[in-house]
């Protein structure tokens, strides 16, 4: 086997390794970004509970629900196809992104 073969296999098994150890560094990113809670949490907490566990019989716990759930739920009352005082007008004032980021923090909350 030449050098140049040998250079080649190293250079091929480091960058395996390399992007292995990317992929670990981005899974545990990941995970961490799940149990932060996004910024904008805080105007769910101030009904919905600060983990997401409502105190009032009224007002639905988040925590554990379905992401796909919640993201309905809130775009509905982002276009108006549900309304309620409150909750109409903390959703208009939420981003696609923001919509995404919530129900992916509560819906890994238990």
């Amino acid at each position: 086997m030449s050098s140049t073969h040998i250079m080649y296999i190293i250079a091929g098994c480091s960058l395996l390794v390399s992007s292995l150890t990317m992929g670990a560094v981005a899974a545990d990113d990941a995970k961490e970004k799940l149990s932060v809670p996004p910024l904008k949490s805080r105007l769910c907490a101030g009904c919905h509970g600060a983990d997401g566990i409502s105190i009032s019989p009224n007002i639905p716990n988040l925590a554990g629900q379905k992401k796909n759930y919640i993201v309905a739920e809130i775009n509905d009352y982002r276009s108006g196809r549900r309304e309620d005082p409150m909750m109409s007008k903390v959703a208009k004032g939420l981003t696609y992104r923001d919509v995404e980021e919530l129900a992916t923090y509560f819906s890994n909350l238990d």
